[in-house]
């Protein structure tokens, strides 16, 4: 399959009022998607890192030293209460527009579904990452125009 065959399936789909496609042509198969799948989609708990920030709690808590042999920045603390918003795909992210234009979400601020939170450029395609839950931005995990990976966290919101 060539590029433009897929920019046409994905032009394809924008205008249609379906929401996915799968196509499998010469070996390839491809999945387009407007929204995300159940497996992985975009907002997830933050469980994994809240075990392992509470593993390294009680050895933190006794004279404020990391665990031995770890730098001190090894894991992050997370508030059990954050929901974290993970890439749907890999690309550069960034947090506004433009790059003269104000970002579309900072941390403190406040967020709704259906609000814009980045864009995830893939294949010179600019992808709005719309907020899925309400909340605060309480962190952003990733500095603007930084590629990024499927499923890394770029957001965690406080939902109260």
């Amino acid at each position: 399959m060539d590029f433009e065959f897929i920019e046409g399936l994905i032009r394809a789909l924008d205008d249609s009022s379906i929401d996915s496609l799968e196509i499998e042509r010469g070996g390839t198969r491809i999945r387009l998607a407007k929204s995300p799948t159940t497996v992985a989609g975009p907002v997830t708990m933050a469980a994994p890192p809240v075990v392992a920030a509470a593993a390294v709690a009680p050895a933190s808590a006794v004279g404020n030293a990391p665990p031995i042999g770890a730098p001190a920045t090894s894991v992050p603390t997370v508030a059990s209460n954050l929901l974290e918003i993970t890439s749907p795909m890999v690309g550069t992210f960034y947090l506004a527009p433009a790059p003269d234009a104000p970002d579309y979400v900072e941390v403190g601020g406040r967020v709704s579904p259906g609000d814009t939170l980045c864009i995830i450029e893939a294949m010179k395609l600019m992808n709005e990452l719309e907020c899925e839950i309400s909340g605060r931005i309480a962190e952003i995990c990733v500095s603007n125009a930084q590629p990024v990976e499927f499923g890394q966290v770029l957001f965690r919101v406080d939902p109260s």
